[in-house]
Formats: structure tokens, sequence, C-alpha cells
């Protein structure tokens, strides 16, 4: 790929050399020029620490000593500080510029002129320039922004410089390099320098999670195993974007700028998913790659990024199927992520950056450093002022952003870094509650449509949390906590499949600026970005910072039964082959399908009000402040599912938490056992966090109707026509016949908005011997259900779901339909029998739960009745009394060998000839498990390695106790291949310890069988890991 070559000077001495920049300056600088900061001579011996710009990592054990002096430091870049006053004036510009009462209500400005306006002074960039070129730094670029320098060198110039050394360091089997103390500048430049965004090359992570099947988790009790994979038909049914895509609103004309720090493994993914889910006729969808700007390198393929990039672009266009989908990719520097030189670039170009801009990706706002975050805000606080709306993934660690991907949180709560921002929009995650409540049935059809879709509406939505110390996992499990030696993050089932920090993310700022006294948690000096004016509605706490996230959408990689599909056929890099069903293809979940999803509602916004929107936060919410009141919107409680308010424009997330687990001393209240739960207090239990009306950290506003969010939007052209569309009813709705008799239903058509094309019907849940017929199918009026029983059919009460479909219309409508053994003579005595309540949830070998069943008389029925129950195997029934005449109680217990799950219990009452019947669900969960002996596991992640000749590679040993086993650990490899060398960085080891494999270059090739024992107490366990000797 041709590259432009990079513009760079040499300024030497103290002479100041002409240097184009490769941004074109335009405009004139204004009459009034900011005040000068750099006021004194420049004296190296008076310095002024940067600091909150020194890595965690940074300690002996990691590092492996100096890099060379000629080590190339490329595009490092020098983050400026205009003048308070300045800062001042530009927020309030800011504010009016979202204000519909100032005359400067979106009347957005160019690069070039808010530098002008609101850039550090050109004297004191001069001198700047000037320093760094005394220690011989090229200058690449001076940003039309007048914030940024960016310029080069090599680590010699560095250390005499900024005087920090830049070392080599080693992480869980990973180089990096870093700077190993905080730099320092003159004093007299300290005023216009914020710092230097970064002097290392660890990277933002992006935030998606790889698909992990529900079977992975061992619910007992969950769905049997059928997954829910989330296709963009599903997505348009659940949030609404269907009324929008039939009436021309799909984004076209709107471009979608995707950041990212790799280029697409292929195009023809993006291709395949388009074709493979109905986006093929949006024909003004596009795809195309940029690296914006001269210092913008194109990065090529980076296999850890892959996924993130095509997902992102995969899922943007199944939110905006006609929008333009652009790539913008810069490749990492040993210093800078290429994500911040691409967002730089395109908001510093000569022309209009793109209106809406989608980040996916997180870092730790305590470990990312001062001048890192500094360097976000700045350019999202420069985007908000030309009219960019800029999404970013809020994070998939729950509270704990600096425990990313770790199996338990230790460093407290931390927000993203990237997502922070008040001049972004902080994008959460959810899952779908269908699972917990036992209802996949009732939102998921059986079958797929010829798209693949299944969604039948609106599905009730949780916070994604895939953690022990998530409430409803816990409780789905059987545990009554989370937290103690009795609680679920402290039995066998949680430690085993359970701790993870994995959940969506969400929390206060904390360490924006200032330094930490503890290292990656907020402490010392830390400061969270200041609460911006538009974030007030009900439930946002008056904490005087930035809260994340803002909106929250589905984002969950499995532990539900829930994720997203998508084509990524890199098989090298974890990917599947993009062919056949896709529920073959690759799966996963986190808050960066969030985030390019809600980028591309915003085209949507866009193209309906026909103008960029800057940052929506204001309208989000304004809106939500509207639906929301003083005490909350029942009707839009996303717990009601399908019968939520039909003019909602958020959907309030009230059940669940993200809380994860955590051990150490910060944010962690551990009363006991091994594993504690993310708290705000240490004392006592305060999930970091959960649920309720309004807006919270778990999921902020809430999740959307894309439908209503642009019809409500200030300034949306007026809402499309409704399209046609249909119900169904059923009448009557409920039906009685016995044994060997029919009875029918008129099923009614009802037309909607013009709809006049006929309807396919069918019919389910029919208990076994009875049939189901139509008198026309399919039927554009009515139609008449038929429902036959046999002599044998199965007798009681049950609900026959009628489906209605045309093309991608379908609709439901239901039958109470009981069949009985006989038919009553007319107008003789009878009973009916009725159950209350009707779901009860025992423990098998455990507790016993009772109902209470009631005879009601009919036409002065005042005989007693014989009451049995029936149901699956090892469950006992008693009832008191019996025979009964008003009610008895039923109880219900399980034996140790019941069967797990939920099913059906029938009563059947008994009186001379007269039977009747009525049925409990009963849900039977298994016991918590009894003490054990004390013990331990072993277990290794990754289990499989790669490692080339002549390098080293590492896997993290976990120790999990069990049964309060307490003893240290002796590990030692058994049979270390030939050429490796094999060491532990803790060894004996209480919880954790890191395996370092080391190869020579003259190490055979090959894949080995590694075997590692450990030794604890009385105990030995011993486990494989393989490992694969590249060239």
């Amino acid at each position: 790929m041709h590259v432009k070559p990079r513009l760079a000077c040499v300024l030497g001495g103290i002479l100041a050399l002409a240097c184009s920049s490769q941004f074109a300056r335009t405009e004139s600088a204004q009459s009034r020029s900011p005040r000068v900061l750099v006021t004194k001579n420049i004296e190296e011996a008076k310095l002024v620490t940067l600091r909150g710009n020194v890595r965690p990592e940074v300690n002996t054990v990691n590092d492996r000593g100096a890099v060379s002096e000629n080590f190339a430091m490329e595009h490092m870049l020098l983050q400026l500080q205009r003048p308070p006053e300045l800062e001042k004036e530009l927020q309030q510009f800011i504010e009016d510029l979202y204000d519909p009462k100032s005359p400067n209500f979106h009347k957005w400005i160019t690069a070039q002129q808010f530098g002008q306006r609101f850039g550090v002074a050109q004297q004191d960039i001069d001198a700047l320039t000037r320093w760094l070129g005394s220690y011989g730094f090229n200058i690449n670029a001076i940003y039309p922004s007048n914030m940024l320098i960016d310029f080069s060198g090599t680590a010699s110039q560095v250390r005499a410089a900024f005087h920090t050394e830049i070392h080599n360091l080693e992480v869980k089997g990973t180089r990096h390099v870093a700077n190993m103390s905080e730099p320092q500048i003159p004093a007299a430049l300290a005023p216009v320098v914020l710092g230097i965004v970064s002097l290392h090359n660890f990277r933002p992570h992006g935030a998606h999670k790889m698909r992990m099947p529900s079977a992975s988790y061992t619910f007992a009790g969950s769905s049997g195993g059928t997954e829910y994979g989330m296709v963009p038909g599903d997505l348009a049914t659940i949030y609404n974007l269907n009324p929008l895509f039939t009436s021309g609103v799909t984004g076209k004309g709107q471009t979608i700028a995707l950041i990212e720090d790799t280029d697409l493994y292929t195009t023809s993914d993006w291709k395949t998913f388009r074709s493979t889910f109905g986006l093929s006729s949006f024909s003004s969808g596009s795809l195309t790659t940029v690296h914006p700007g001269s210092n913008c390198l194109a990065p090529g393929l980076v296999g850890s990024n892959e996924a993130e990039a095509i997902l992102d672009a995969e899922w943007a266009t199944a939110a905006a199927p006609n929008a333009a989908i652009e790539m913008a990719t810069c490749a990492d520097t040993a210093t800078t992520f290429g994500g911040l030189i691409a967002i730089e670039n395109l908001i510093n170009a000569s022309s209009q950056p793109p209106a809406i801009m989608s980040v996916s990706y997180s870092a730790c706002e305590a470990e990312d450093g001062s001048s890192s975050n500094a360097a976000f805000n700045s350019a999202y606080q420069q985007a908000a002022s030309e009219g960019v709306s800029v999404f970013v993934a809020a994070g998939d660690s729950g509270a704990s952003s600096c425990d990313n991907g770790a199996s338990a949180a230790t460093h407290g709560i931390g927000a993203n870094a990237l997502a922070s921002s008040p001049y972004d929009v902080a994008v959460g995650g959810t899952d779908f509650g269908d699972t917990y409540s036992h209802t996949n049935s009732t939102y998921w059809s059986s079958t797929n449509s010829s798209t693949s879709s299944s969604a039948r509406s609106y599905v009730p939505e949780i916070p994604w949390d895939n953690s022990c110390a998530s409430s409803l996992i816990s409780s789905f499990e059987g545990y009554s906590t989370t937290y103690g030696s009795g609680g679920f993050c402290n039995s066998p089932l949680g430690q085993q499949h359970f701790e993870t920090t994995v959940a969506g993310g969400g929390g206060p700022s904390g360490c924006a600026s200032g330094s930490p006294s503890i290292s990656g948690v907020v402490s010392g000096s830390c400061q969270g970005w200041a609460k911006p004016s538009w974030q007030s509605v009900l439930g946002n706490p008056s904490d005087g910072v930035r809260d994340l996230p803002d909106v929250s959408l589905f984002a969950a990689n499995g532990v539900w039964s829930h994720y997203y599909v998508i084509c990524f056929s890199d098989l090298a890099n974890g990917g599947a082959l993009c062919s056949g069903s896709p529920s073959g293809w690759s799966g996963a979940g986190g808050t960066s399908f969030a985030a390019p999803i809600l980028a591309g509602i915003q085209a949507l916004v866009n193209q309906s009000t026909g103008a960029r929107q800057g940052n929506p936060n204001s309208v989000y919410y304004q809106l939500a402040a509207g639906e929301y009141g003083s005490s909350g919107s029942s009707s839009c409680n996303s717990s009601n599912g399908n019968s939520v308010g039909s003019s909602c424009i958020f959907y309030d997330v009230t059940q669940g938490d993200m809380d994860v687990n955590c051990t150490g001393s910060s944010n962690c209240y551990l009363p006991s056992g091994f594993e504690g739960v993310l708290s705000t207090s240490n004392s006592s239990s305060k999930p970091a966090f959960g649920t309720k009306v309004g807006w919270d950290f778990a999921t902020g506003i809430g999740t959307v109707n894309a439908a209503n969010l642009v019809k409500n939007w200030p300034g949306s052209s007026a809402p499309p026509p409704s399209q046609p569309d249909f119900s169904l009813s059923a009448s009557p709705s409920s039906l009685t016949i016995t044994q060997g008799s029919s009875g029918s239903s008129k099923i009614t058509v009802n037309a909607l908005n013009g709809f006049n094309s006929s309807v396919s019907l069918a019919a389910s849940g029919q208990p076994t011997g009875v049939t189901a017929s139509f008198s026309s199918n399919p039927a554009t009026g009515s139609s008449t259900l038929t429902l036959s029983a046999s002599g044998t059919a199965t007798l009681g009460t049950t609900t026959v779901t009628v489906t209605g479909t045309s093309g991608s219309l379908t609709h439901t409508t239901t039958i109470s339909l009981t069949v009985s053994s006989t038919a009553p003579a007319p107008s003789q005595p009878d009973f009916s029998l009725s159950a209350s309540p009707g779901s009860v949830t025992i423990t098998q070998g455990g507790s016993s739960s009772s109902s209470t069943i009631t005879i009601n008389p009919i036409n002065s029925f005042s005989g007693s009745v014989n009451l049995t129950a029936s149901g699956p195997s090892g469950i006992s029934a008693s009832f008191s009394p019996n025979p009964a005449t008003g009610s008895s109680t039923l109880t219900l217990s399980a034996s140790s060998t019941a069967t797990l799950g939920t099913g059906n219990i029938t009563i059947t009452g008994t009186s001379g000839s007269l039977s009747h019947t009525t049925t409990i669900s009963l849900t039977v969960n298994a016991p918590a498990p009894p003490p054990s002996q004390p013990d331990f596991l072993l277990s290794a992640s990754p289990s499989s390695l790669t490692v080339g000749q002549g390098s080293i590679t590492a896997t993290t040993i976990t120790i999990t106790p069990q049964g309060g086993f307490n003893s240290p650990v002796f590990l030692f490899v058994l049979n270390p291949p030939p050429g490796v060398f094999a060491g532990f960085s803790a060894n004996p080891a209480n919880r954790q310890s890191i395996l370092t494999f080391s190869t020579f270059s003259i190490t055979p090739q090959g894949t080995y069988s590694v075997t590692l024992l450990g030794f604890g107490g009385n105990t030995i366990h011993e486990i494989n890991v393989t490992l694969r000797v590249a060239p």
C-alpha cells in the first residue's frame, strides 16, 4: 500500500528552522490572542515532574533492562494545556453549542477555527518546538487545534530531555517498553505542557469477549443447551428499527468512522454478513478503509484486534444498513495508540470530519495516566465543537476497569479512561432476562426466518454480568448470597466457572487527573472528570463527577444463552468459517458491539434531522428526564418485556446488577472465604453496582426504542407514516373440550395501516393428543382454529400459541385450552381447581415448599374432593386435608435423586364421576454442595501455548482452594521439553503463579504435552499444558 512520506524537520540548538505542518492553516489568527504561558527563561536545572505517567507494570520483576540508545520513539504526542480562563471560555462555548436558546446553537466550527479561538499561543508553541529541537527531536506535526505536537526521536533523546529511562519489560510473557520514572520538563514550560501522552506501548484493549456457550457455565435447570444467537433481524425487532427501515430511514448519506489499529482480515466477511442476514438490499451501504494523515501508517493485520475491527463494521451496518462505514485505522507506534492518531487526524483535517465516530477500546483511568486521559478528553472536546458524535464502549469489566480479563478484581472501582470524558457517549451492556425467568419460548420462535432471525418482540433485559457476584446467577444456582464462606463466590461451582470480572462497564470517573498513591487504584491525588451539566436525571447521583454509562444495549457473550453472531473467518486468530448455518459462525459479546450499534442509530437520527448532532448526551438525558420524571415510568420498565409501553424512548432496566468478585482491600467486601464482591464499602455489602428505577451505574439511562428515539429527537422530520402491520386476536380466548371432542376459536387478522397481505397461521403448545387445524391458511380476514382431542389426550390446562407470519412481520395470540375427561351435565354441580402460588421452587434433597389448592364450587357443588399429584420422578407430594372441601395445602419435597430443572406438577381432584386438574410449575435446584475436605484445584490459562525459538511465553497457574484448604502449593514441571526452560514466578504459591517457558534458537520444533504437578497439604494434583515450539 502506498504511504505518503512523513513530513518532519529537525530543529537544532536554539535556532528554529521553518517547518511546514502536515495540516493546512487556512484562516488568519483572531485579533485577540490567547495569553502567553511561557514567560520565563528555560533553565534545565529547574525541573517539574509530570506525575501520573508511569505504568503499574514498571517494577524490578518485569524489568529486562534498558533499550538501545537509538531505539526509535516515533510519534510521541505532547499534550498542551490552554490558560484556565480560555478553558472556561471553551466550556461555555460548548454549552452554547448545545443550548437551543443560544444564538450559537449547533454552529459548529472547523479545526482551524478551534485552534485560533481555543488553542495555546503561537509564541508558546514556538518556545516548545525550539526546546524539542535543541535535543534533536523531529517535529512531525503541529496540529491545527494548537493543542498537540507530534514529535519523534530516540530513547537517548528522551532520557536527555525528559530525564527518564526507557526499558524493556516482560509482563505475563509479552514484551513491552516503558518509561521507568515520571518524566520531567523545565519549570518554565510547565504552564503550557500537560504531559507526554505516552512513553510506552501498553495499548487499550478491545472491548469484546468471544462467545462462551451457556453449557460452559453448567447452569442447573437452564434451557437444555439451547442458545440464541443475535442476528441483525433480531436487533431490528428488539430495538424497533424496522419501522425506520421500512420508511426509508436507513442511514443513507451518513458516514460512521470506526476507530481501529488494525486493518480488516478480509472485506468479504462484511459482504457475507450483509448477504446472509438480508442487508444487501440496502444498496447504498459501503465499506472503506482509510489511513488518515501523513503520520498514520497502515497497520496491516494485528491478530489480537482483527475480530474487534470486523465486528464493529458488521454491527454498525446492521443498525444503519445504508450508511457508509469508514474504517479509520492507524498503526500503533512504540509510544502511541494508533486509534488516538486516527481520531486526532480526522478531527484536525482540513475537510469536515465524519459526523459519527465509534471507539471500541478501553483502558483504566488510574493506569492510563493523567496525560493520556487528558489527550482523549481534549480530542473528544474538539470533536464536540465540530459537531462530531463520539460513541465509546464503556468496558467489559463491570466497575473494575483496571482488572480487565482478570479472574478477580484487585484494584477496586475504576472507570474506562477512553469513555469517561464528558464529551462522548459511554455505551454500556445488557443481557436478556428470559433465560433467568424461564420464558425463552415467549420471546424467541422455535424456528428461524430466512435471514436467521427468531426474536418475537422486545425482550426484557438485565445487566450483562458473568461473575459469581451476580445476584441473578447466584440465586439461579440456589444461593442466598454471593459473598461469605457459604456464598456462591466461595462455592466450587462459583470458583470453577464464575470467577471473572466480565460484565458491562460502568462507574464514576475517579482518576482522570492526578496521580494514584496505590498503583492502579483510585487514590492519592486522583480526581474524576467533573459532572457535565446535562447529566441530570432520576437516579443519577450527586457525586460531582462524570458517571458511566449513558445508554446501554445488549452486549452479552453467552452466560444466559445469548450472544452476537459475527462473520470472522481468520481461523488462526480465533475465527470460524462463514459457511453453513450461522450457528456455527464466530460469536462474541461486549460493549464493543453496543457502541457501533448506537453509532448506527445516531446515523438514523442524523438522516432524519438532516444535520449532524455533535455530542447527543444532552438530548438523551433531556428525553430520559421527560420519560422518567421524579418517580420513574412503570410502563417503560424493561421487565415488562413484550408488554412494555409502545411510546417508550428508553427501557429502564431494573433487575440485576453488574457486580464482580474480588480479593484484597480495595472496594472489596470479603467477610469470610477466599472471594469477596466489589462493593462501595469494605465493611458491608454495597454492590458495585445494582440497577434501580431511572439511571444507574449498571445500565445508565437504559436501552433504546430506536424508532421512538428518532421520532422524538428535536428537529427530526415528521415521523414516517406508520407501516402496514397486523395483530391477531382469538375469540373465544379460552376453550374447554373433553377427550374425544373438539372446540373452535375464531382467529382474526386485524389489519393496521392499510395491511392487506395474507398471513400464514401455525399453532403450538397444544398437549399430547390434541391436533390443530385452520379453516383457511394462509388467511386474510379470519380463520377458524379447530382443536380436536383424542380419547387419550392429556388432561389439564395449557396455553396454545397461535403465530401469524407475513413477510418479516410476526405476531402471536394465545388460547387457554382445558382438556377434561367427560363433559358435566348442564347445570349440574361441579367444581374447578386452582393453585396459589402457581410456581414453586425447591432444592434437591432439601427443604419443601407448599401451594394452596382451592376447590372452586360450581352450581352449588358441596362434595368432598380427593386430591392426587403427579409429576417428575423423585418428587413427593402430600395434601392437608385430603379429601378436602374448600382448600388443601399441597406440600412438595424432592429426594436427593429428583430430576433437576423445571417441570409441571399436575393436581387431579376427583369427586364421584367428576375429575378436574390444575398444574403447578415446579423448579428443582441442585443443593448447595456439602462442605468438603481441604483440597485444591489446579488450572492453567491459557492451557495451550505457542512459543517461537529463542523466545518466551507464559501461562497463569491458578490454585483454587476447596473445603477450607489454606496450605501453600509446591509446583513442579515433570517433563519439560528438550531445550525449554520452565520457571515459576512464585513457588510455593497460594493462589496464582506465572509459569514461564523460555526457548533457545536451537530448541527442537514440535508440540509437547507438559505435565505440571502441584503438592499441597496431603494432596497431589496434576494438569497438562500443550506447548508448541514454532520457528
